[in-house]
């Protein structure tokens, strides 16, 4: 059903946890807790075949998209692209250095397949509605798949496009949030309330799906019935453990953004062997 089994997935996954720490330690500066938080998500993106690419191909014109809206969680999509032959494994230690192709932030055309520019929170679903749409209206096949944070549902402009995708029914939208229940200042609870967000986007009439987004089994089922969806766009409400697989990062917003010293950095490596 799948290009890779279930374990070899899990497998790819354990490897770009790793390429994550790495890339990190090596820039000084970084965002890991929603980068190994959505490692299941970016690996079942990338290497289960649900999701229609050709990393050889990386511009073919009847591509899916994927639309990072989160940027700063770019090294667990660096980091699952050079996995998938989209530019040298090697190249991810360059990160965040001066004259690099991994910016802090992902920019359109650094890099082969990178779809958006992104940095600013809040414009990705918008973009991601656009594109859709024209999909839409030309009876194109292709999908568009946004990746948010929650935190940025605290912008104005991303319940924009919440509302211009239900008003035109775009059902070849697939939007995976990150419902890691963090952002750079604290619990996002506590910042500006989100909850109940399951039923905010059905009254705006998304489709909704909720999964434990660190179980690969959850993420790719709710991958494939998301791309049944008939007539409206569809959020799959992803909860995650920001900072998974390391202990003293695992539910601490303080790695919201922040890079680990070479004690913590050899800590992490280890725990994630």
């Amino acid at each position: 059903m799948y290009k890779n089994n279930l374990e070899e997935l899990k497998s790819i996954a354990k490897t770009i946890r790793l390429h994550i720490i790495k890339m990190i330690a090596a820039a000084g500066s970084g965002h890991p807790a929603g980068s190994l938080g959505m490692t299941e998500v970016f690996t079942a993106l990338y290497f289960s075949g649900v999701v229609n690419l050709n990393p050889t191909e990386p511009d073919w014109v009847n591509r899916d998209r994927i639309i990072l809206s989160n940027g700063h969680i770019c090294p667990v999509r660096y980091a699952a692209m050079a996995e998938a032959g989209y530019f040298p494994v090697e190249e991810l230690m360059t990160l965040r250095k001066l004259g690099s192709r991994l910016q802090g932030h992902p920019h359109r055309g650094s890099l082969p397949g990178l779809e958006t520019t992104s940095g600013p929170l809040g414009c990705g679903l918008a973009q991601a509605a656009g594109i859709a749409l024209s999909f839409s209206m030309d009876n194109k096949p292709m999908k568009v798949y946004c990746l948010t944070s929650d935190g940025e549902h605290d912008e104005g402009n991303t319940w924009e496009a919440v509302m211009f995708a239900a008003k035109n029914k775009l059902n070849n939208l697939i939007q995976i949030m990150d419902r890691n229940n963090i952002q750079i200042d604290g619990y996002t609870e506590d910042i500006m309330p989100l909850n109940p967000l399951a039923e905010k986007y059905k009254a705006f009439n998304w489709e909704v799906l909720e999964i434990n987004g660190n179980k690969m089994e959850e993420v790719l089922e709710a991958l494939k019935k998301a791309q049944n969806s008939i007539d409206r766009p569809v959020v799959i409400i992803a909860h995650t453990i920001p900072g998974k697989g390391v202990s003293y990062m695992a539910n601490n917003f303080e790695w919201h953004g922040k890079a680990p010293n070479k004690e913590q950095t050899e800590q992490a490596l280890k725990e994630l062997a």
